[in-house]
């Protein structure tokens, strides 16, 4: 495919979503190149997208840590876990879907083929950070800055709100330990597919109340599936947290 042959995924509107013009279009390109399309197409002109991840994760870390120490005073623990939160796989997968990153992707007929949610989270989450990466070298820091504030920062009040800061099971058990005096268990109702390919689906209970279950390629993935789950069936929120807002002047320690 010639470099300039890009006309079937109209990048010129996802430059118009995200508000951004690329002075080196290509670069945009790149971050969305799988190395799985390069396998195919040995003939593609840009390299595939994991050196614009491998930035774009640090540039997001960094934009997100200085954040959360310009605005808040919570113990350095509790600002790791928001931070976490903000930049974890299922949050950059998240995003990636609202822009419409998956139209855009360049992927091997394999991949494409792939309707395994799980995998195809997987790739936009990295092309995400891909394209943070791309943003940083084409535009710098403020507009990368702009971008991460745009579309990640502002989803940490629903973060605070509903505890996404801490894993699901960990979030259920202390909700269920404070509003019904009971630790939750699991347990496995069913577990099908060959040694290499798993599937457990797993029921949380209170007492002897199933509350909801869920299912994963491990038992630990489908606990947290019924966690989820659970946390949604009952309606319940994250723990409540003291947010030390810091004004400007306060010191930073």
């Amino acid at each position: 495919m010639p470099i300039e042959n890009y006309s079937e995924k109209n990048f010129p509107n996802l430059e118009e979503k995200i508000g951004i013009k690329f002075k080196n279009p290509d670069i945009l390109v790149q971050a969305l190149v799988h190395r799985s399309f390069l396998n195919e197409n040995r003939n593609f002109p840009l390299p595939h997208n994991e050196r614009l991840e491998f930035l774009g994760d640090a540039v997001l870390e960094l934009v997100v840590t200085e954040f959360l120490i310009d605005n808040y005073l919570n113990p350095e623990g509790e600002l790791t876990n928001w931070r976490a939160a903000l930049v974890n796989a299922k949050m950059c997968a998240r995003v990636a879907n609202e822009i419409g990153l998956n139209e855009y992707l360049f992927l091997s007929h394999g991949e494409q083929k792939d309707d395994s949610k799980k995998a195809r989270d997987y790739i936009l989450s990295n092309a995400i950070e891909a394209l943070i990466g791309a943003i940083y070298i084409d535009q710098g820091w403020d507009i990368s800055k702009q971008f991460i504030t745009r579309w990640i920062i502002t989803k940490l009040p629903e973060v605070l709100e509903k505890g996404l800061w801490m894993d699901p099971k960990s979030r259920f058990q202390e909700a269920a330990q404070e509003k019904t005096g009971v630790t939750p268990t699991y347990k496995v109702i069913k577990e099908d597919g060959p040694d290499h390919d798993k599937n457990f689906l797993v029921a949380v209970y209170l007492d002897k109340q199933k509350v909801a279950q869920g299912e994963g390629g491990s038992k630990q993935e489908a606990q947290v599936a019924a966690a989820e789950a659970a946390l949604e069936e009952k309606k319940w929120k994250g723990p409540k947290i003291e947010i030390l807002e810091r004004n400007p002047g306060d010191p930073i320690g």
